[in-house]
């Protein structure tokens, strides 16, 4: 078909080109330049103005539905599904790391890695410090908070960064993709939060892990955390102001430009507690705040659930717990709100596990209590079911919960056809020789595709993956060393409803710290954990951090060529 003629009285050939450019393929509107006014009456056989300018018209028209019928669609990249949508890899990820609860004695290590296997090529990953905190940790009975409406502290700090919410160079960078990169955080009592950015290959699955040892016999324990993107709501659920325990709520704002405006709700075994002092908190561009739950919660509370709720911008959120003279870690933010929660993680010397349930609607949740382990589900000895109250929190001491076997606890609804959704938090401590340290598991996603973890060690590192419905098969790679190795790959079954632990393979000739990737292979869904334990004094130290889905992908929409559009108002 012959292509249409561009050529009118009156007007110039159409352009197409980008938005704000001239002359290139790809602009969004192709509109013919208007002619100059006649000077006299127009010549004879020359019709009006107005004429030329429809018939002008009518051939850019007739250009655009040419080139339309001529050029088909792209053929899109990627693998489309029936929902009308591409699978695209991620082109930029950013995560937000809290501020180390390390002291003045303790270290903390921070890991990047990007497992292998993308198609994207070019880019970079770093990990640059936020501002100094606006509220550093305090023993203070008042709230270090500003609330909402009063003067921020000021962002001057972060105002110059040379990254997002940061305060100057990159303090850690991403060199290889597939290989990690591990370096220490600032020292002192009060290290700063952190803001880690990737872009194109090093984007899809990035992921960072902050890591801090305390041997000071008070506040001793190896705490662990996932960094994690900016977000508007968290659960952490088995918080507490028992006289014994000092438990901090982190608040990150990484933006440089926008405040954050962020209230704290609190669920107890009676409801939730009202507290004024944790409502309408601003937090400042680029800045931190350290908030001690016993000075909000003026009365002690043995069991709490807490929420963090960003009503402007985003925000990254952390809790961290000290039991003293028996252990440390963060309380991972617990999956949304759901009639079922799988808390994977649990291992096989478990000493004692405490499980505080939320259930923060209109509805009581009545909920059985199950635990798998080597040969599928079991429920534990006395402690069949639980229930908790609208608005309230439940919790319980499960004692041998593992039977000594490594394992994952399920809470699901006692009766399938009354939903309630809740949140779940296991505490699980470890002994050896009259010391103890303590760890935190949540509910948590499935693995999905692909998930991965940063940092681990040699002969420290345990991998839990239970298999919540069908039996799976799991692909679980090592990557080489921060120093130096040869990455190793081993396919795992793991059979309906069990759980399997094994000590996470080691890259060979392992110098350094290594990543961990999990793929979901067939079967399932999977649920994965790994368990980094460490002797440090004497001290059984250890930390668990669920495995989920590294949101490497995206779903794109299809784009194709619609004429029709031509013809719209």
């Amino acid at each position: 078909m012959k292509k249409p003629s561009l050529k009118a009285p009156g007007l110039k050939k159409p352009s197409f080109g980008k938005p704000g450019t001239s002359g290139e393929p790809g602009e969004s509107a192709a509109e013919p330049v208007a002619a100059k006014p006649a000077a006299s009456r127009p010549s004879p056989g020359v019709g009006p103005r107005t004429g030329i300018s429809l018939l002008a018209a009518a051939a850019v028209l007739a250009a655009a539905f040419g080139i339309a019928e001529l050029r088909s669609p792209a053929a899109p990249v990627g693998t489309a599904n029936a929902g009308g949508t591409t699978s695209e890899q991620v082109e930029r990820t950013s995560l937000v790391c809290p501020a180390p609860f390390q002291g003045v004695t303790g270290s903390t290590d921070l890991t990047l890695f990007t497992p292998a296997g993308g198609s994207a090529s070019g880019g970079s990953a770093s990990l640059t410090d936020i501002g100094s905190q606006s509220a550093a940790p305090s023993d203070s009975a008042s709230a270090p908070a500003t609330p909402s409406g009063s003067p921020s502290a000021s962002p001057s700090a972060s105002a110059a960064a040379s990254a997002p919410g940061g305060s100057g160079s990159a303090r850690l960078s991403l060199s290889k993709v597939g290989v990690p990169a591990t370096g220490s955080a600032a020292s002192g009592d009060t290290p700063p939060a952190a803001t880690a950015v990737a872009g194109g290959a090093y984007a899809p699955g990035f992921t960072v892990s902050e890591t801090t040892t305390v041997t000071d016999s008070r506040t001793a324990g190896l705490s662990g955390v996932g960094c994690a993107p900016a977000g508007t709501d968290f659960w952490f659920a088995g918080a507490s102001t028992a006289s014994s325990r000092t438990d901090y709520v982190n608040l990150v704002n990484a933006d440089p430009t926008a405040p954050a405006v962020v209230d704290l709700k609190f669920y107890g075994d009676k409801g939730q507690i009202e507290v004024d002092a944790a409502t309408g908190l601003t937090v400042a561009p680029g800045s931190t705040q350290s908030l001690r739950l016993s000075s909000l919660v003026k009365d002690p509370v043995t069991d709490l659930a807490v929420e963090v709720v960003a009503r402007s911008g985003r925000v990254g959120a952390a809790l961290h717990a000290i039991d003293e003279g028996k252990g440390a870690d963060y309380l991972p933010a617990s999956a949304a709100p759901a009639p079922t929660q799988v808390l994977p993680g649990l291992p096989a010397d478990t000493a004692s596990a405490r499980l505080v349930v939320a259930a923060p609607g209109d509805d009581d949740a009545d909920l059985k209590i199950q635990v798998s382990g080597k040969n599928g589900w079991f429920t534990p000895a006395g402690h069949e079911t639980i229930h908790v109250k609208a608005g309230m929190i439940a919790a319980v001491d499960l004692q041998q919960v593992t039977r000594g076997e490594v394992g994952a606890l399920r809470l699901s609804p006692s009766d399938p056809a009354h939903p309630t959704p809740v949140v779940a938090g296991l505490r699980v401590d470890r002994t050896q020789n009259g010391k103890s340290d303590a760890a935190w598991i949540s509910g948590s996603a499935p693995v999905g595709k692909r998930a991965s973890i940063a940092d681990n060690r040699a002969g420290a590192s345990t991998l839990y993956l239970t298999s919540t419905g069908d039996a799976a098969t799991v692909r679980v790679t090592s990557s080489a060393g921060s120093g130096g190795g040869t990455p190793v790959t081993k396919e795992i079954q793991v059979p309906a409803g069990a759980t399997v632990g094994l000590a996470a393979p080691e890259p060979g000739g392992l110098n350094g710290v290594f990543g961990l990737t999990v793929e979901t292979v067939s079967g399932g869904p999977v649920v994965a954990a790994r368990m980094l334990a460490v002797n440090t004094k004497d001290i059984p130290m250890f930390t668990v951090q669920a495995l989920t889905d590294d949101r490497s992908t995206v779903q794109v929409p299809h784009a194709v060529q619609d004429p029709a559009v031509l013809n719209r108002p």
